[in-house]
């Protein structure tokens, strides 16, 4: 062996005799250098000298011819082990299996513990995100916009045949709404006019105001028409869309909306539409709460306003009265400093509408009004119906492009080809410009109004953007509603009272008169009546509405629509379905308002029935058969009855002194149920004795109060429990 240092001396020594001559020598040998170190560095490396020695093939005297430490690994021992060990010989051996003790308690049940949630913020889900795309947007920016990965998307456009070649490759809009709907965002379109014609176009004008104020007449006058006639119960209950030719040749497309409280949701979506907001108020009757509603959505839409006084030929009409109240509410108004024109007109007389055609161009003119004429079309539904020969119809309302016949179209998640065109007028034509009303027919279903028209390349195209849009809606629409069915676990655990429910069915003539009926109905829910809404649709009611009404127990609402057959009323007759038809949304309302009442349990309430002075005590003693003394007291009646099952309340001095039953009520010594006002009685109260001259005892009963049906001055209704 090569000479080392006296330390690594003696280490590689003494494994070298460990291997000659066993473990025990390597220990006695160790011993006698006296040093702890190297009798620990020698046990700890002789553990790893059998697997050293068999992956070895250098032998026992090979194996130290290295220099230095000849090429063996050592592993110390904690001193720790050593005090473990004690005098524990040294070797080889195998560790003893402990012995295998059984955890007791490991199969008992769980112990009940109240469950206490932590306060974790819940992932915002992408429903709720909303991003705008364009024609032309590559992949790389769609993934940054939705937070996906680009071969996500990849595989997504894989999926609906869409090849791409990079991701940096444009696409079309449709493609790009495909793609983001598949991973769950909401999209925004935005449209680019650039590389196209822009041409003015005529100014889109909402008549808006209060119920009976007179917007339709105003229209009537304008265009020489007389629609407000034929309206039932001569109120505006549609949403109506036509141009009028002004007298200076202009021409201005007009919004008709109504004004019932009701029909919110057509007023919002007039204003969504629209370029000025004509607010009519009547001159005799002042600003009124549908008035402030119609403010609200033109601001909310930041539509400019142009208001037009009504009325002002009338005895009572007081314009400057409604120009303070007006300006009061925040709208500023020409004559003080504001930008809002006023015009006072009488569309009876018809008076001031040269005045009001000159503020509506003047406006315009100042808006700059222009759209695009070439290119696929964007329209917005302004109105839809079901026809029975024609299938659905939708109104709309061109805002940019051309909207010519067999186009394929996606309308909310409706979808179809464009089988006719027909304005206002009812004559078809073969193509629709911007600010153009026009009645679309061929689509497969009906959509929602205020959806927006939306022109693809191909049916494929139309089918897969409407299938989709369907699958989104219907996810929201479940999602909704487990929100609404899940209660929050924060909720107080008072005992809430059940409510009766009352399923409904709700026919009408158009889609958005059918919206306005379901919402004004789900107004009327109280704390004792939920009107649950179980199917809507447009046109007259059919067998399946009945079929599904006896399925549900529910009865069915008709507005605006024909009366069933004789056959299909006798049929809901014999099945005890309520069916209730009505052309005025008031009466509608009313009668909905008398049925909820009619089916609400009502709240028990305690109200004094009568009321009785006491004249004179009796008593009467007692015996063995007839019991302990009885103290009665003479009474008059002096207000309502007093019956024998109503509990008695004994007032002295003004104060309550006690309450119990009646034992026993007689007139003139016969037993009776109750005495009216005006007559004398006898009466015991259980467990009372202690009468005195002058004493008034009070009957109470436990009476049934039902809710109120509750209508206010701007048409709106309510049910008060």
């Amino acid at each position: 062996m090569k000479r080392v240092e006296p330390a690594r001396a003696r280490v590689v020594d003494l494994l070298y005799y460990m291997l000659k001559n066993g473990m025990e020598g390597a220990w006695k040998k160790g011993s006698s250098y006296g040093s702890t170190y190297t009798t620990q560095f020698v046990y700890a490396s002789a553990r790893c000298m059998p697997d050293l020695i068999s992956h070895s093939s250098i032998g026992v005297d090979g194996l130290f011819s290295g220099t230095k430490e000849g090429g063996i690994r050592c592993f110390h021992a904690s001193p720790a082990v050593w005090a473990r060990r004690g005098d524990e010989p040294f070797g080889l051996k195998t560790p003893k299996k402990e012995k295998y003790i059984r955890r007791e308690g490991r199969n008992q049940p769980p112990v009940e513990a109240r469950y206490v949630p932590r306060n974790v913020k819940a992932p915002k889900s992408n429903s709720d995100k909303t991003v705008e795309i364009f024609e032309g947007m590559t992949l790389d920016e769609l993934a940054k916009r939705t937070g996906k990965s680009v071969s996500s998307l990849q595989d997504i456009l894989t999926n609906v045949g869409e090849k791409l070649e990079s991701e940096f490759e444009p696409l079309s809009m449709d493609i790009v709404e495909l793609a983001a709907m598949e991973v769950g965002v909401n999209v925004k379109r935005l449209h680019s006019a650039e590389g196209t014609e822009i041409v003015p176009r005529p100014p889109v004008v909402t008549v808006m105001g209060h119920v009976d104020h007179g917007k339709t007449s105003l229209l009537d006058a304008l265009r020489q028409t007389s629609v407000a006639a034929r309206e039932a119960g001569g109120i505006t209950q549609h949403l109506g869309a036509f141009v009028v030719v002004m007298p200076s040749g202009a021409s201005i497309t007009f919004l008709d909306t109504p004004g019932h409280a009701a029909f919110s949701a057509m007023r919002a979506r007039g204003a969504a539409v629209t370029d000025i907001v004509v607010l009519v108020v009547a001159a005799d009757d002042g600003v009124m709460p549908q008035t402030l509603e119609a403010m609200s959505h033109a601001k909310a839409a930041k539509v400019p306003i142009i208001v037009a006084i009504n009325k002002c030929d009338k005895p009572g009409a007081n314009p400057e009265k409604v120009k303070l109240q007006l300006a009061s509410e925040g709208l500023l108004l020409e004559e003080m400093g504001g930008d809002v024109q006023v015009i006072e007109v009488s569309a009876l007389q018809k008076s001031g509408l040269d005045n009001l055609e000159e503020a509506l161009l003047l406006q315009a003119e100042m808006m700059d009004l222009k759209a695009r004429i070439d290119g696929p079309a964007q329209a917005y539904v302004v109105e839809a119906r079901l026809d029975k020969g024609r299938g659905p119809l939708i109104t709309t309302i061109v805002k940019a492009g051309t909207l010519t016949c067999g186009q394929h179209v996606v309308v909310g998640s409706e979808w179809g080809r464009i089988r006719a065109i027909k304005d206002m007028a009812g004559r078809l034509t073969e193509r629709a410009t911007p600010a153009m009303p026009v009645e679309i027919e061929g689509l497969r279903g009906l959509p929602m109004s205020g959806d927006d028209v939306i022109v693809v390349h191909s049916e494929e195209r139309a089918r897969m953007l409407s299938s989709g849009r369907t699958r989104k809606s219907e996810e929201n629409r479940l999602r909704r509603k487990l929100n609404e069915d899940i209660p929050s676990t924060l909720e107080s655990s008072e005992e809430v009272p059940q409510r009766v429910e009352m399923p409904v069915i709700v026919k009408a003539d158009v889609q958005g008169t059918v919206q306005a009926v379901t919402d004004a109905l789900r107004t009327l829910n109280s704390s004792q009546v939920l009107v649950n809404v179980v199917h809507v649709g447009v046109g007259p009611i059919s067998q399946s509405d009945v079929d599904l009404a006896q399925a549900c127990d529910a009865c069915i609402v008709g507005f605006n629509i024909k009366s069933p057959p004789i056959a299909l009323s006798q049929a809901a007759t014999r099945a005890s379905i309520k069916v209730i038809l009505h052309r005025v949304i008031y009466h509608l309302l009313e009668d909905i308002g008398n049925l909820i009442i009619e089916k609400a349990p009502g709240t028990f309430e305690t109200q004094v029935a009568g009321q009785a002075e006491v004249l004179n005590i009796f008593e009467v003693k007692g015996s063995k058969t007839k019991g302990p003394d009885v103290k009665i007291a003479g009474c008059r009646v002096v207000e309502g009855f007093v019956a024998r099952t109503g509990t008695m309340r004994l007032l002295r001095s003004g104060e309550v002194v006690f309450e119990g039953l009646c034992a026993s009520l007689k007139r003139e010594k016969q037993d009776v149920d109750s005495v009216k006002k005006g007559n004398e009685c006898g009466l015991v109260i259980n467990d009372w004795y202690d009468f005195k001259i002058g004493d008034v005892i009070q009957c109470l009963e436990q009476v049934v109060r039902k809710p109120k049906f509750i209508k206010s001055e701007s048409g709106a209704v309510r049910i008060e429990c």
